[in-house]
């Protein structure tokens, strides 16, 4: 079936070697906030132009999400914009005062504070950022775009999930983090 919500057995689950969650653990905290939610499962994707023939069809906004750090190496942030946004790197540090200006973190960086690797990189990611280092930036359109769902991955690269702005706000809320809402429209 299209819709499947059990784990592929292909998924990396690096929890086990991390201590912090993946998939599963990712799919309990979601079932005890009562967020419903609709899985894809497709191939292992690395970039938004391999997942859009796969999850295309679904109505809603899709994600790319960016994980970057200042110059300095003294902030990191989780940028998730629409998947179709061209975003330039240098308009959106000063928008966001980034000293030196923004750069994408290490994978290493990355594994360590959000538990994913390259590919996979996803806001959902956000509740294994205990210590609340990451700060997350979202396009304003994924909640005031009038759209009925939201999608990312689920920790892997193999599913793409939907779930409502509403549910995700939850979510995110849930984590410790305060989304920062951002209008992109001035950082192409």
């Amino acid at each position: 079936p299209p819709f499947q919500t059990s784990s592929s057995p292909e998924a990396p689950n690096m929890a086990s070697k991390s201590g912090k969650g993946g998939r599963p653990e990712l799919m309990q905290l979601l079932e005890e906030l009562n967020i419903r939610t609709q899985v894809v499962e497709h191939p292992p994707v690395f970039t938004v132009e391999e997942m859009m023939p796969h999850v295309g069809h679904l109505a809603g906004a899709h994600g790319k999400n960016l994980f970057l750090r200042d110059k300095k190496k003294k902030g990191l942030w989780l940028v998730t914009t629409l998947a179709e946004r061209a975003v330039n790197l240098g308009n959106l540090g000063k928008k966001l005062s980034a000293p030196g200006g923004l750069r994408f973190a290490d994978e290493s960086v990355m594994i360590e504070t959000l538990n994913v690797a390259q590919g996979c990189c996803t806001p959902l990611a956000l509740f294994n950022d205990k210590e609340g280092k990451v700060q997350f930036i979202l396009d304003d359109e994924f909640i005031n775009g009038g759209h009925e769902q939201v999608f990312f991955h689920p920790m892997v690269n193999e599913a793409t999930l939907g779930m409502s702005p509403v549910d995700f706000l939850k979510f995110v809320e849930a984590t410790g983090h305060k989304p920062t809402l951002t209008s992109f429209s001035d950082c192409q």
